[in-house]
């Protein structure tokens, strides 16, 4: 059977393969149950399933590749499976990865890992009465998880790309050059980074590369896992503090900088402590004009893959239409008192 995932392959063949999979890797799992594919995702796939036997469910997640156009940083699958497993000893939380996709098991690239409940949706986190409480604790255990991530001895993974600060600049001049379409906020942006170049970190440390809602599972406990590692590179731990800060994930909590939940200095101040490690607040504030210029070009080149016919997804163009939110964003940042 070709590589193939729910998409693109019969319904019925999918499932079946699926369940035969699932009985061969859990002991005890003879059907499936629940299997429904969740919303979002413009790259990847995300299946929701239990596998069940007599004395058994087990909540699970396939996390899988429809084969379609991907960023040119994202990881592998198998890459970042690895990556996951990798991480398990280091208090970082995480979903466990269960098995990684052969050729044999016919449903194409991906992992299957444990499903852990909570809500990802940002909306519902900022303001639906279920998180009020747990809302005030959320960006000091950002700061906490984040510390813990830079944390992890690179000795322990498993190779991963270096992105410092040049290589993350020369990258986006070059998308910038390829788009064939000129933006004088870019430029702007283009010509205040280059005048305002910090000293490469001597270390470089893991980065998660996306922490942000959405890739967060929160409960009324909190934090429960960070998802989504297809981006996790070595680089510079103030890319992830500068990113969670970005206008994007504030979702009209426009005065609440870290996921329009709190302030800078909170997460700040619960990176310091988890860490002992001071913040370089001028270097964040760097990481928070190159961001927003990474998710300026990131827009624009889902434009070109929706108006091309690569990919027609709803998803491609809702992330499209906003290049001219990212330019504003820019604006207001050049505008901004350090």
């Amino acid at each position: 059977m070709s590589a193939q995932t729910g998409a693109t392959m019969n319904a019925d063949t999918f499932a079946q393969a699926l369940r035969s999979l699932v009985a061969r890797i859990v002991p005890g799992a003879d059907r499936l149950e629940g299997l429904r594919r969740l919303s979002g995702g413009a790259t990847l796939q995300t299946w929701s399933f239990d596998a069940v036997g007599d004395r058994l469910r087990m909540p699970l997640i396939l996390r899988s590749s429809p084969g379609g156009p991907r960023g040119a940083e994202s990881l592998s699958l198998p890459a970042e499976a690895d990556l996951i497993r990798a991480l398990a000893p280091s208090g970082v939380p995480l979903p466990s990865v269960i098995h990684t996709l052969v050729a044999e098991d016919g449903i194409g690239d991906g992992f299957l890992m444990t499903r852990i409940e909570g809500q990802t949706i940002p909306r519902k986190i900022l303001r639906d009465l279920e998180f009020a409480a747990v809302r005030p604790r959320l960006v000091a255990q950002f700061g906490a998880v984040l510390a813990a991530i830079h944390a992890v001895p690179s000795a322990s993974l498993p190779p991963l790309p270096l992105r410092s600060l040049s290589i993350t600049l020369a990258k986006l001049q070059h998308r910038y050059q390829a788009m064939g379409r000129p933006s004088p906020v870019f430029e702007l942006a283009f010509r205040w980074l280059l005048d305002r170049q910090p000293a490469e970190l001597p270390h470089p440390s893991l980065v998660h590369g996306d922490f942000r809602h959405g890739n967060l599972i929160i409960g009324n406990d909190g934090l429960r896992a960070v998802l989504d590692w297809e981006v996790g590179h070595l680089g510079d731990p103030a890319e992830d503090l500068a990113w969670i800060c970005l206008p994007p994930w504030r979702f009209g909590q426009i005065d609440q900088p870290v996921g329009g939940l709190g302030q800078r200095e909170e997460l700040f101040s619960a990176y310091q402590a988890a860490s002992g490690t001071a913040v370089d607040r001028e270097r964040v504030r760097y990481w928070e004009a190159i961001s927003s210029l990474r998710w300026g070009l990131g827009c624009a080149g889902m434009n070109d893959w929706f108006a091309s016919g690569r990919d027609p997804t709803v998803e491609r163009a809702m992330i499209a239409r906003r290049v001219s939110e990212s330019e504003l964003d820019l604006m207001r940042f050049f505008a901004r008192r350090p």
